[in-house]
């Protein structure tokens, strides 16, 4: 019986997949990534239909034979969601355009995912981080300032790299973000973060730049935009001499932002608003911490505690 735990051959997506992609690509406005991701998803599914599997690609049984034999890999639950909710998108696409009748996904229930607390760093160990780059050289300008803006905004990655300079107004300390679906969000940043802007835009930018004009923010000392390989790598380099040797990523910032605002107070429905989480369930994996600050309202504020 095939398995997708085994060596995978890839197969070209099928006609109805590449316009499905086209689809979400000019009529949803999904990004690069998720298009990709995407295109990933259904190249397991073809591969597995076309590798000794006799049903029809559309139907009940073959989905959930391709969903078990995904199980059987080993794959984590949050992959195999992910990859049964393309599933559904793609079907759901077929359906609209009149090409089947049913959705064979529609019945089949996404696995229990086990709901993991996103790593964070404490407020001692961003501190450490962000002091790391040596701002007296060009790059090292640069790199405090996208430490500080990510920690003061919680964007993505990609969104950070693709900031211009149009989407910033440091008078009123607000960024206009673009999130996946084209999406627009207005972030505030803290005083920390428009001042390492500043320095380094008014000091720093035009030595990368060296004349060549660019309208996005961080830039490379070849005048190109600074991509997200660029800035793993980078913070990793950092991360490194602040002693945070393990699992550092963009995303840790992310939630080390979503978890120290959710510690001082600020509201679930705020948070989500900054993060460009389009559903309060995604947010809803902080919760965490507002269980952990009742804990300790009641312990403190509580007669009988």
């Amino acid at each position: 019986m095939h398995s997708v735990g085994q060596k995978e051959k890839k197969s070209p997506l099928p006609g109805e997949m590449r316009e499905f992609l086209d689809f979400c690509r000019i009529e949803k406005g999904l990004a690069a990534n998720s298009l990709e991701s995407y295109a990933r998803d259904l190249g397991k599914f073809v591969c597995f239909c076309s590798s000794g599997h006799t049903g029809e690609t559309g139907t009940v049984d073959t989905v959930r034979e391709f969903i078990d034999s995904l199980v059987r890999s080993g794959l984590n639950t949050r992959s195999i969601a992910r990859i049964l909710s393309t599933l559904r998108s793609y079907f759901d696409y077929l359906l609209r355009e009149g090409r089947i009748d049913k959705n064979p996904t529609e019945h089949i229930p996404t696995p229990k995912q086990w709901q993991t607390i996103p790593k964070f760093l404490s407020l001692e160990k961003i501190n450490q981080l962000v002091s790391m780059p040596d701002t007296a050289k060009p790059l090292g300008s640069r790199d405090q300032a996208m430490l500080e803006l990510l920690y003061a905004t919680g964007v993505r990655v990609s969104e950070l790299c693709d900031l211009r300079i149009a989407d910033m107004n440091l008078e009123m300390g607000v960024l206009r973000v673009t999130g996946k679906g084209n999406k627009q969000r207005l972030v505030p940043m803290g005083a920390s973060a428009v001042t390492a802007l500043r320095l380094y835009l008014e000091s720093a930018r035009g030595k990368l730049l060296k004349g060549r004009p660019s309208p996005y923010v961080f830039v490379t000392a070849r005048g190109g935009r600074l991509t997200r390989q660029g800035f793993w790598k980078l913070l990793n380099t950092h991360g490194k001499k602040a002693g945070i040797f393990h699992s550092l990523t963009p995303h840790v910032i992310r939630h080390s932002f979503a978890t120290h605002l959710l510690e001082r107070g600020a509201d679930l429905r705020s948070v989500q608003t900054m993060l460009g989480h389009a559903d309060i369930s995604t947010t809803q994996i902080y919760t965490h911490v507002l269980r952990s600050r009742l804990r300790t309202t009641v312990d403190e504020h509580h007669p009988r505690a």
